[in-house]
């Protein structure tokens, strides 16, 4: 007996100096959209990078885009088993502020490079981009230079949108045209239908249908050229720049209240914002970085014009208005 309970002991002693199991690493779970975390996109090595830095490990579930993503969180409400989201933009930011979900980050921001300063208290940026109209330079030597030019081109002149109530891009492009034309943006929409070959649900079918030739534009990014150029030394594609002007789109991520890993994922929103996380974004994401990478950054991008106008609407506007405003948009389109 007084052998078997030595050996117990001993046991029981071995086992504490054991490292904690696998079961016992924390686990920061971050809900974002598929091509964030997909093989090509950012997330497998801001996941690894930040790994190396923390007793962590990052595990991502995705959605089709980000506003997929918000309705997935909203519907969870405080028993989501999410810490964090990665992948919202300013479009949607208001409305994901209004439902009490996030918390505040309490990061000093004040350094990042973006188009205006970031005061946000809930939500750090990680990327930005400029909404336009990508086409082919050998099949359209003569891009139009508005929304009404483009309305002024034979009806067989063709475009691909995004649904507003599904992607962020398509609800970008309706923020677009209220900004630019306010009380005639109905007006605008309806110019454009005869344009609009179809209006699909995500991106992805979108850019794809103009890349098999399908349509003569497509709604994109301004650093949408960059990706082929970079990727696939394909210099043939160009955003076109408007003379209204462009509206950015910034993503960003937010820590959410029932999340019991506050501090470490403030840690991975750190790592997000750093010149370490920054830079897998640009060749993954295929958008701006927030912070200065110098050198880092491929020169394809210093190259590709950023948009000479920026047209903004403030949240509360959009927060109040952008339903409505997505109605009159696809009443106009009927």
């Amino acid at each position: 007996m007084v052998t078997s309970a030595r050996l117990a002991l001993a046991a029981l002693l071995g086992l504490a100096a054991l490292p904690a199991s696998a079961e016992e690493v924390p686990i920061l779970r971050i809900y974002t959209y598929d091509s964030f975390a997909s093989e090509w996109g950012p997330g497998p090595a801001l996941k690894a990078g930040f790994e190396q830095t923390c007793v962590c490990v990052v595990e991502f579930t995705t959605s089709e885009d980000a506003i997929s993503t918000l309705r997935k969180v909203q519907l969870e409400g405080t028993a989501t088993r999410a810490d964090m989201i990665v992948g919202l933009d300013t479009a949607v930011a208001g409305e994901a502020r209004a439902t009490g979900l996030f918390a505040p980050h309490g990061l000093e921001l004040s350094g990042l490079d973006l188009p205006s300063p970031w005061t946000d208290p809930d939500f750090v940026p990680f990327d930005y981009g400029y909404f336009a109209y990508v086409y082919n330079k050998e099949k359209v030597p003569n891009p139009p230079v508005s929304f009404e030019a483009l309305i002024a081109l034979p009806a067989t002149f063709k475009i691909v949108i995004q649904d507003p109530r599904s992607s962020t891009p398509g609800l970008g492009n309706v923020l677009w045209v209220q900004a630019a034309y306010g009380e005639r943006a109905p007006e605008i929409w309806a110019g454009l239908k005869p344009h609009i070959l179809t209006v699909t649900r995500g991106w992805s079918e979108a850019y794809g249908l103009f890349l098999d030739g399908e349509a003569d534009m497509v709604l994109s990014y301004t650093t949408s050229p960059v990706y082929h150029a970079v990727a696939e030394d394909d210099h043939r594609f160009a955003a076109a720049s408007f003379e209204e002007g462009h509206v950015a789109q910034i993503e960003v991520a937010g820590i959410l209240k029932s999340s019991e890993k506050q501090t470490l994922a403030k840690e991975f929103l750190t790592y997000l914002t750093s010149a370490e996380g920054q830079k897998e974004i640009p060749t993954t994401n295929w958008m701006y970085p927030v912070v200065d990478l110098g050198a880092d950054l491929p020169p394809e991008f210093a190259a590709q014009p950023k948009p000479e106008k920026l047209l903004e609407i403030d949240e509360q506007t959009i927060t109040a208005n952008s339903r409505a405003w997505i109605d009159a948009a696809l009443d106009a389109l009927k």
